[in-house]
């Protein structure tokens, strides 16, 4: 792939996308994914917030790894919460995916997320 060509990054191994968007796009040693809930491929929803946090990840990690990334190649997070009050429950879980030095991230509160999930995490990942 050149430098600047965009490539579509979609796998059956984290849930489709539910609009017009794609899983993921690339350019070049770039990606950037959408937003992933923290639902299974079968569209079920675990009951808590950590549990959503930690499919949501799985979610990421699956997208990363269907491209040739990894989860040590992401430089920038966004995590969507329902509710900031979960803010310590899911740094608990996110902790469990990252290493030092940790990705950049910010962190807001949001009236609602698809589907009426609790949490929902975006990445940029960049190959050195």
């Amino acid at each position: 792939m050149t430098s600047q060509e965009r490539q579509t990054i979609a796998t059956t191994e984290a849930p489709g996308a539910i609009g017009p968007y794609s899983q993921a796009v690339q350019i070049g040693n770039m990606l950037i994914t959408s937003g992933q809930i923290g639902m299974d491929t079968t569209g079920v929803f675990p009951a808590s917030v950590e549990e959503q946090t930690r499919r949501s990840l799985l979610n990421v990690k699956a997208i990363l790894e269907s491209a040739g990334f990894t989860m040590n190649d992401v430089i920038k997070t966004t995590v969507f919460l329902q509710d900031m009050n979960d803010f310590q429950k899911v740094n608990d879980v996110y902790a469990t995916f990252f290493a030092e030095p940790y990705p950049a991230r910010s962190a807001v509160q949001v009236a609602k997320l698809p589907k009426g999930g609790l949490v929902e995490i975006e990445v940029i990942a960049v190959k050195a």
